[in-house]
């Protein structure tokens, strides 16, 4: 998502390099969605993909229906917008098959039966491998699950935001659901190197949030210095202690950094093998318990699905 202007201007020679890094380092999960750049994102995963499809599992989002200058005009999850996405996306990333489809958001205007129908039509007709949700509550996923099996969900998580351990986490396990932890790094607060709002663009959708503004951003920067207080300790960095600690939760969860820096993502992938104790995870806790972080995820809510 980074690549395509989310928290600002994105170079595309940088970001081409950084896919094909993280390829290199046996990266082989890559998601994006249509709406990243009002599709320009799923253009440039393509040009990737012309030369390495096969070394990896794609996975791309639909659901927000967009204006032709990328404007939102609501969530759609009818059965003909489900088709035209799914077409449009397989033509702009220049695949056959897409390997995870999600609905990026709930329609509430469309029952979940219809929009999960269409999928697996999709399924049987080899366009789509598997299937998926983003940001859906247990009842929907259930409802979703009895019609096709859901294969992942796709929500916020990370120590700054941690909701799904009130009900998500555990309903998903229990049906055999894999989860995919968006923003695993607080949408790059948690690596420790913000230390002021003012240090965000005008164009960086960050600058907006709640939780990068006034006293929010204070009280969170203060939990972000203790938890780099820990990984120090142990040499290595705050985004790495992140990660590790959403790895250590469970094998079924599979965070998703965005980076368009190669140094970042080599760190980013080096979190893979880093151990954490049980006192390790205590005292990240401690510096870091559940509900530290202060402000809303969203403020204007025409940023959600960022």
């Amino acid at each position: 998502m980074p690549m395509t202007g989310a928290y600002g201007a994105a170079g595309e020679a940088g970001s081409m390099a950084t896919l094909h890094r993280a390829i290199d380092l046996g990266v082989t999960f890559l998601d994006t969605a249509d709406m990243y750049g009002n599709g320009a994102n799923e253009r440039l995963l393509g040009r990737v993909l012309r030369e390495r499809r096969s070394e990896v599992v794609l996975a791309t989002k639909f659901g927000y229906h967009l204006g032709p200058a990328g404007e939102r005009l609501g969530i759609r999850g009818d059965a003909a917008y489900v088709r035209q996405c799914c077409d449009n996306s397989l033509g702009r990333l220049g695949v056959e098959q897409i390997d995870l489809y999600y609905q990026h958001r709930v329609d509430p205007q469309t029952p979940i039966e219809e929009t999960v129908g269409t999928m697996a039509e999709l399924v049987t007709a080899g366009k789509v491998r598997y299937i998926g949700l983003s940001e859906a509550g247990t009842r929907t996923i259930r409802r979703a699950h009895a019609v096709h099996p859901i294969s992942a969900l796709q929500t916020e998580y990370s120590l700054w935001s941690r909701d799904p351990e009130e009900e998500i986490l555990e309903s998903v396990t229990a049906m055999g659901i894999g989860f995919v932890a968006y923003s695993p790094l607080g949408r790059g607060f948690l690596s420790g190197s913000f230390r002021a709002p003012e240090q965000f663009g005008e164009d960086d959708s960050r600058r907006r949030g709640p939780r990068f503004q006034g006293e929010n951003f204070g009280a969170n920067l203060e939990a972000t210095d203790r938890l780099g207080e820990i990984a120090a300790e142990k040499g290595i960095t705050s985004s790495q202690l992140a990660l590790a600690w959403l790895l250590h939760g469970s094998s079924s969860i599979v965070p998703i950094p965005g980076t368009t820096s190669v140094r970042h993502l080599d760190e980013n992938a080096l979190a893979a093998d880093i151990e954490l104790s049980d006192a390790d995870l205590a005292r990240i806790e401690g510096a870091f318990p559940r509900g530290t972080t202060a402000g809303p995820r969203y403020g204007d809510m025409s940023e959600v699905g960022l």
